[in-house]
């Protein structure tokens, strides 16, 4: 028996070491990469989309297939049968699904906005029709299919289908001055859209924005390229504090070929505006600076007057959401915080409340819509926990909730139009994406697409399973999560390396595959670190009164939370207290370089890449909505700057920026550089030319970065081995 337990631990000892490790270069050469569906358009009737790239005959292809059956219907286009395209990159539908615009040379700008050459594609006639020939931005179908409105140069523009005669609608446009139809920096940044143009039911009139950016402070970067001399990229971008563009409401109304300005008396955003099942009536919602004070207004295209139908306001601010939907009779579902929780809410078309649809101390985290023949809505929620999503149904009068999705992780759907049928994509922190069919009652139809091969390749690695816990401090309960070498010995110390985002809202503990870094967690607890992340006070989905409490004081109690964290984790019998190190991206390095320098005792390293260093140098919007501006509020500005606290740096710090950063822009690193060396502090730094905030473009970028950081933590902590 002695000798077969003997050759048992030999045999298991050497499967042990035939596992793999996990190198950068395979993180960041795609050989992780799950498999995922195209993204889904779902049609008229039981039918959705897909665009597919044959690897063959490198063509693209919009394939129609049933989610009855999920088998291929028909092949709407396909490139290789068009003489003028020898691909596509987008496509969009028409109303009635006869004809499709098709983009190509698609040529990024910001985040969200890009320009592009596009195509009308006839599905009967099977013909190609240039919209213009210079690239344009957002090419939009009327709901009659007769006509089709986009923005160039600022100035917005509609093309007759049937006639090619193109119509000019604004002519004021200029860059850095007046766009019309297209949002400005801020906007598309901080209220997340691009298309500031919307058709009216009837084809008759165009509702947009026009943003007059006179008065907004230019930044400028330089872009140093591989040329001799540097070009400069010049935008307009309105710091704290600063002017924001001065946007208005205006209809052009397309018989008349005249447009007015709408009066919504006094405001400084309109963050979202759309037309609703009343042909004439839009809807517009604007918000005052402080983001406190929120109204929605309904526009009578008759004579243009205007009213408010619902006002919302808070002690800190209001959410914008794209939840607002309306139903036949112009009633509408509106989403809230207002009762601490965001629920779901009815209301007449007169801004009435019929009803409170959904309650408890959980958060609707998306609304996907109604079906208005079964009065049923379908939404994904956290009832199942706060780091969990899962998807439900409720009847409009609020009873009957279903459970749709039985697995704990996160649930996302894709509903067809007509919410007989929806696409769910299931995750959690073992299980890589799964697709599968249900119909609207949560009967699982058919498993469409799982990762199944990614795992049984990953049994290959040595994988240590991340853990969830809460971590309770002086300050409060948080969400954790904690990984532990594979050879973890409750015994030994280890090395702590903390991971963390912390902004306002958001959530970085959660039940979901979630392996771009996690993998790099992976590789270093192999080498010996334990690596935890902590979601502290300000982080989102467990309620307006924990996330709001950060309010007028960033970087105050996420920062407390992250040091008393440290101190408590620094307690477990098997981590070194003195070997504790912390990073952060965007938010999260602003927080890790808060963290060394207040938490200066506690934390040996950190990493701060693309780190904000004084709210005074982030845009308006954002900032403003979490701290007033900098003349009301100078104090919560900048006793949380880590421009204020470089003197009490101790410990080993790694400062990383892209220089092309149009969002956090390299200033910060630049100001924070200046104070570290007045204070004759030693630091390291990596700068990435031309890089914007994610520090992604270019061969071997993420991977030069991550061999940087993995190395600047082995020099910096030290572990056992």
């Amino acid at each position: 028996m002695k000798k077969l337990l003997v050759f048992f631990i030999a045999i298991t000892s050497l499967a042990t070491a035939q596992k793999q490790h996990i190198t950068l270069e395979e993180i960041w050469n795609g050989s992780f990469r799950t498999e995922q569906m195209n993204e889904l358009n779902s049609m008229n009737g039981n039918f959705y989309t897909l665009l597919n790239l044959n690897s063959e005959t490198r063509s693209t292809s919009v394939d129609k297939y049933s989610y009855a059956t999920l088998n291929k219907v028909e092949t709407i286009v396909d490139s290789k049968n068009l003489s003028e395209l020898k691909y596509f990159e987008n496509y969009s539908f028409n109303n009635n699904e006869t004809k499709l615009i098709l983009g190509v040379d698609i040529e990024p700008i910001y985040r969200r906005s890009s320009l592009g050459i596009f195509y009308v594609y006839n599905i009967a006639s099977k013909s190609l029709q240039l919209i213009d020939k210079d690239k344009i931005q957002e090419p939009t179908f009327s709901p009659d299919n007769k006509k089709v409105a986009y923005a160039k140069n600022n100035n917005i523009y509609i093309k007759n289908l049937e006639t090619n005669i193109v119509t000019q609608v604004t002519f004021d446009g200029l860059k850095n001055s007046i766009i019309n139809g297209i949002c400005d920096w801020v906007y598309e940044e901080e209220f997340e859209f691009v298309r500031a143009f919307k058709w009216s039911n009837d084809s008759k009139n165009i509702a947009f924005l026009r943003f007059d950016e006179t008065e907004v402070p230019t930044f400028s970067m330089d872009i140093y390229g591989k040329t001799l001399y540097p070009t400069q990229q010049i935008f307009k971008y309105p710091k704290a504090g600063e002017n924001n563009s001065v946007v208005t409401l205006n209809i052009y109304n397309i018989e008349a070929n005249k447009s007015a300005k709408i009066d919504l008396g006094k405001y400084e955003y309109i963050p979202r505006f759309t037309w609703t099942k009343d042909t004439n009536i839009l809807c517009a919602t604007t918000l005052n600076r402080h983001q406190n004070n929120l109204k929605l207004h309904f526009i009578n295209t008759t004579d243009y007057s205007s009213k408010v139908v619902l006002t919302e306001t808070d002690a800190a601010y209001v959410e914008v959401t794209d939840n607002l939907t309306f139903l036949n009779d112009n009633s509408f579902i509106w989403t809230s915080e207002k009762d601490g929780f965001n629920h779901i809410y009815h209301y007449t078309k007169n801004g009435k409340l019929r009803n409170l649809i959904t309650k408890g101390n959980w958060e609707v985290t998306d609304f996907y819509g109604i079906n208005e023949k079964t009065k049923t809505l379908f939404y994904q929620s956290t009832e199942d926990g706060s780091i969990n999503r899962t998807i439900y149904s409720i009847n409009l009068n609020g009873k009957n909730k279903r459970r749709l999705t039985n697995s704990s992780g996160t649930n996302n759907a894709s509903f067809s139009k007509n919410f007989n049928y929806f696409i769910n994509s299931f995750s959690d922190v073992n299980t890589p994406p799964i697709y599968t069919l249900y119909n609207a009652k949560g009967e699982k139809l058919k498993e469409i697409l799982n990762n199944n091969a990614l795992l049984t390749r990953m049994k290959n690695y040595k994988l240590s399973p991340k853990e969830f816990f809460t971590l309770k401090t002086k300050n409060g309960e948080f969400n954790a999560w904690m990984i532990k070498p594979t050879n973890f010995k409750s015994t030994n110390k280890y090395p702590l390396f903390m991971t963390q985002y912390s902004g306002p809202g958001s959530q970085s503990v959660s039940n979901t595959w979630n392996r771009s870094n996690d993998y790099w967690y992976e590789l270093l607890a192999e080498k010996g670190y334990v690596i935890v992340c902590v979601d502290g006070r300000g982080t989102g989905f467990k309620g307006a009164d924990f996330k709001k409490i950060t309010y007028k004081e960033l970087g105050k109690y996420e920062v407390q939370d992250q040091i008393e964290a440290a101190k408590e984790l620094g307690k477990l019998p098997y981590i070194d207290a003195n070997e504790i190190g912390i990073w952060g991206w965007s938010y999260g390095g602003f927080m890790s370089a808060n963290c060394i320098l207040k938490g200066n005792d506690v934390f040996k390293m950190a990493i701060a890449v693309a780190p904000v260093t004084s709210w005074r140098f982030y845009d308006s919007i954002y900032t403003e909505r979490y701290m007033r501006t900098p003349q009301e509020n100078p104090t919560g500005y900048d006793e949380n700057s880590p421009l204020n606290y470089a003197n009490l740096l101790n410990g080993n710090f790694l400062l990383v920026h892209g220089s092309g950063d149009d969002n956090v822009h390299f200033q910060n690193t630049m100001q924070f550089s200046n104070a570290l060396i007045e204070a004759n502090k030693p630091f390291d730094q990596a700068i990435y030319p031309d890089r914007t905030h994610g520090i992604y473009r270019g061969k071997n970028t993420r991977l030069h970065l991550y061999n940087k950081m993995t190395k600047f933590i082995e020099q910096n902590l030290k572990t056992t081995k």
